[in-house]
Order: structure tokens, then C-alpha cells, then sequence
């Protein structure tokens, strides 16, 4: 397994839509364990593939990581979809290891239905409420070219962008 390079706003990458997987296949779990220890050494808990440069609809999420990096429910997830959204919403303040250092809340579906291919390629079905359906919206977006600052307020967004500049 490998530590892979993770791209940050405002790689062009990160803003444009992935392509579906045609099989699992042991090219696509290699990506998959990559990038969960890449997720894990950067103490993420969601990591897309577009974000390590990979146009590709492929997540791996772990909503129980440690301060460590350390990980207790790791999720491959290979072409999730969102099938299901419930009305009520919550607000969340999130990060994103592509856009370091910095945070913002997003309004975001309390629960959330989502489907998907596993490590083996077995289509799954995994119900989620609260952090790990907040986690699940935040990683799909990305395979959508969407980064949660792109659902805040256009103030706001560019206060972030403005202090990612300066850390550059």
C-alpha cells in the first residue's frame, strides 16, 4: 500500500465530474486501500478519488477515525449513489483535506440512503443519519466536482480562498 499525493483547490480535478467503474477489480481495491491509508495518515474521515487525482467514482470513508489516524468502521464504496434523502436537514461545520486548514458549516440531509459497490464489487445499500450521512454528502460531492465551499455563501467562500492563498 502507498501514502498517494493529495490534490488541493484549486486543482482542476477537483472541480469536474468523475466517471462510473465498470468492474471491481484488483486495480480498483489497490486504489481503494491506498486510499484508505492515504485518508488515515492525513486523519480524514472521507477521501474521494478525485482529490488524490483520480477521475473516478470511488470513496472510502471511516466515520470513527482517531486523532491518531486510526480507523474502526472503514467503508469501500465504489460508484455511490444517493437514493434516498430525508427532509429534515442539520448543520455541520466541515473540513476537507483538499481544502486544508480551513472550515465552514454546510446544511446538509440529516439521513441518507445510499447505494453502492463494495471492496468485492456486491452491490450494498447503507442507511446513514447524522456524521456519517454528512461524511457520505461531503464524499459523493466530490465525485460530483463540488467542495462544500461550494454550498456556502459566496462571502464566505471567498474568505477561504482568500486565506488558502496566503497559506500557499
Amino acid at each position: 500500500m502507498a501514502i498517494l499525493k493529495l490534490y488541493t483547490y484549486p486543482e482542476k480535478i477537483l472541480a469536474q465530474k468523475c466517471e462510473k467503474v465498470d468492474v471491481v477489480d484488483d486495480k480498483i481495491r489497490l486504489l481503494l486501500d491506498d486510499m484508505l491509508e492515504t485518508m488515515y495518515e492525513d486523519k480524514g474521515v472521507g477521501l474521494a478519488a478525485p482529490q488524490i487525482g483520480v477521475s473516478k467514482r470511488i470513496i472510502v470513508v471511516d466515520d470513527k477515525t482517531t486523532e491518531e489516524g486510526k480507523g474502526e468502521n472503514p467503508m469501500y464504496m465504489v460508484n455511490p449513489e444517493i437514493i434516498e434523502k430525508s427532509d429534515e436537514k442539520i448543520l455541520f461545520n466541515e473540513g476537507c483535506l483538499s481544502v486544508p486548514g480551513q472550515c465552514a458549516e454546510v446544511e446538509r440531509y440529516q439521513r441518507i440512503k445510499v447505494k453502492y459497490l463494495d471492496y468485492n464489487g456486491k452491490e450494498q445499500v447503507i442507511e446513514a443519519e447524522d456524521y456519517l450521512a454528512v461524511i457520505l454528502q461531503h464524499e459523493i460531492d466530490h465525485l460530483d466536482g463540488i467542495l462544500y465551499i461550494d454550498r456556502i455563501s459566496r462571502l464566505k467562500k471567498n474568505i477561504i480562498i482568500k486565506k488558502l492563498k496566503k497559506q500557499a
